[in-house]
């Protein structure tokens, strides 16, 4: 009897097949549809990367040329798709590296699950070589993190970051890895998904009282405006938008973060936003009655002087984070909710209406941007000026591309110029304004959505800080299009040396290498276009190229950007050119 009941115990535990940590961990991303990590392998988490050796059918790993790299490109896979980016990083110099794209994916609200290998367990604390506290490093820059030290943690560790990432506001979350853990023996195990934490409310619960009183506010306005930003695009609400919109009369214009959430070319959209937005959208914000804000958080970028800002107004502000609401701007009604939840629930309640006259005083105000700024622009003689290599881009790309945008003056001129008619064509650094973004994000956005023109437009300074990702591009052969827009300065800083410094022009110029050969170095087809007569044709080139294509446009040195709100100004205060004593 008892060699019988060795045999059947025997066989339960050959059953019962034992696997890594490191094993564990590929097959919690597999259970959670990841198909693309990016990445960098380091002594600390190799035995992931052992592990990762038998997955290649399963999982896509692209190596990246330095850890930022990686992190961009997961903003830029998630930004594209709405789905989680996912990091591999070693301990110490690798997970530090993680910590600006961290700042950026945490303010601009971007799902991305990072995981860094770490020292043994035994050797916490001690100062071991690449030893760094990555939890307390990052507990300001990520949405939630936490360190594993036991392979048994693993699975729970991983549900609980993805459920954390993706839902309500969506953020970057960290889970560090002890080596022990990704080394030791475990048994197998069935993959539960996170649905729900107890501590943790991922979408709050739409009031109905809240609802019906931005209702009747809305109904009694007589020149009622929308505000739209990126939640509109995260809980994917756009047809909801245009649909609320149609049906109140009330005009819609965007954050610089919410561009493509409400069609360019539809009659009630009005412009784009903040510092350097368009002139109406700016102005009449001092002169609506009611002021929607919806998956907005009232910047400063968007609201300058907030003692200035829309004293007239009632204010509705739509958000699914409570800590938004009244942190900036006091708001009369609002609505803690998830922006489709609360439109679809507004729609159901407000009056059919037409502000016709209200929708064409915007358009009026922007045609007075048209001829002081943007006709100007458009047709210059001298050097190419960037507005207008955007304008271009637009007509040969009918707004369809995904267009990625570094920070500076590119990123404001592309944000004003190019007409984007979709949800998710629109990616850029926000909050922290991070430059050196473009590049990488481009390049995980080309992964996210194959088959998609990915057009990544860059200033010369940005582009140099991660300019070795050209090795992910050749390597992997993503077929990003690179356009650098070049005028030899840091632009946006000297823009404002120009007009608020002086001239004083410290430490703003640069002095750039050959890019044509920089990027031929990288065996990527690169041109160079001075001549305006030569745009035209350069940019088809580029866009109909097969592969990655790099194409360099020389602009004018000291072209600033306009209409623009001065630091410590009203919205309504904004300049349409440069003030008279320059």
């Amino acid at each position: 009897m008892d060699a019988l009941l060795t045999k059947t115990e025997t066989k339960a535990a050959e059953t019962k097949k034992q696997i890594s940590g490191a094993e564990a961990l590929l097959r919690c991303l597999v259970a959670e549809q990841v198909d693309v990590i990016f990445g960098y392998p380091g002594g600390a988490i190799m035995p992931v990367y052992d592990a990762l050796y038998h997955y290649a059918d399963k999982l896509n790993h692209i190596l990246v040329r330095h850890e930022q790299g990686a992190i961009h490109a997961a903003q830029g896979f998630a930004r594209a798709s709405g789905r989680t980016g996912v990091v591999f990083a070693t301990s110490g110099p690798g997970a530090t590296n993680l910590v600006t794209g961290l700042a950026d994916a945490l303010i601009d609200s971007t799902p991305v699950v990072c995981i860094t290998g770490q020292v043994f367990a035994h050797l916490l604390g001690t100062d071991a070589f690449q030893e760094t506290d990555v939890v307390n490093t990052t507990i300001p820059v990520t949405k939630w993190n936490v360190q594993v030290a036991e392979a048994k943690d693993i699975p729970a560790a991983v549900a609980k970051a993805f459920h954390i990432a993706a839902t309500g506001r969506p953020g970057p979350v960290l889970i560090d890895i002890t080596k022990n853990a990704q080394n030791e023996m475990m048994e197998e195990f069935e993959y539960r998904k996170c649905t729900q934490i107890r501590t943790y409310r991922a979408k709050p619960e739409l009031q109905a009282d809240q609802v019906s009183a931005a209702a009747a506010l809305i109904n009694g306005a007589k020149r009622p405006y929308i505000l739209a930003g990126q939640g509109v695009l995260l809980s994917g609400a756009s047809k909801e938008l245009v649909a609320f919109s149609e049906r109140t009369g009330i005009p819609v214009a965007c954050t610089l973060l919410g561009l493509g959430c409400f069609p360019t070319d539809h009659p009630n959209y009005v412009g784009y936003l903040g510092m350097h937005g368009n002139y109406a959208p700016n102005l009449l914000t001092n002169e609506c009655d009611v002021l929607i804000g919806i998956g907005m958080r009232f910047d400063d970028r968007v609201t300058g002087n907030v003692s200035k800002y829309a004293k007239q107004a009632r204010v509705i502000h739509i958000d699914i984070d409570k800590a938004e609401i009244n942190k900036i701007i006091q708001s009369e009604v609002h609505v803690h909710a998830d922006a489709r939840e609360a439109l679809l629930a507004l729609q159901a309640k407000c009056n059919e209406n037409k502000h016709a006259d209200w929708v064409v005083h915007f358009h009026q105000l922007n045609a007075v941007e048209y001829d002081k700024v943007i006709h100007h622009e458009f047709n210059s003689t001298g050097q190419i000026k960037m507005a207008e290599v955007i304008h271009q881009l637009t007509n040969l790309t009918k707004g369809e591309a995904v267009v990625v945008t570094d920070v500076g003056q590119h990123q404001m001129i592309t944000s004003r110029y190019y007409k984007m008619k979709h949800p998710r064509t629109h990616i850029t650094s926000g909050g922290a304004g991070t430059m050196g973004f473009a590049l990488p994000a481009a390049m995980g956005a080309s992964l996210s959505v194959p088959g998609q023109q990915i057009v990544a437009v860059i200033g010369d300074g940005g582009f140099q800080m991660t300019v070795q990702e050209l090795g992910t591009i050749m390597q992997y052969k993503i077929p990003v299009k690179i356009l650098v827009l070049n005028n030899s300065f840091l632009g946006m800083v000297r823009q404002w040396q120009q007009l608020f410094h002086g001239k004083r022009y410290s430490f703003t110029e640069m002095e750039n290498p050959d890019f044509v050969k920089l990027a031929e170095a990288y065996r990527i087809t690169a041109n160079r276009v001075s001549d305006r007569e030569n745009l035209q044709s350069a940019l088809k080139t580029m866009l109909d190229a097969k592969g990655p294509y790099f194409l360099e446009v020389v602009v004018g040195k000291e072209d600033n950007v306009f209409p623009m709100v001065p630091a410590g100004a009203g919205v309504s205060e904004v300049l349409l050119e440069a003030p008279a004593h320059h």
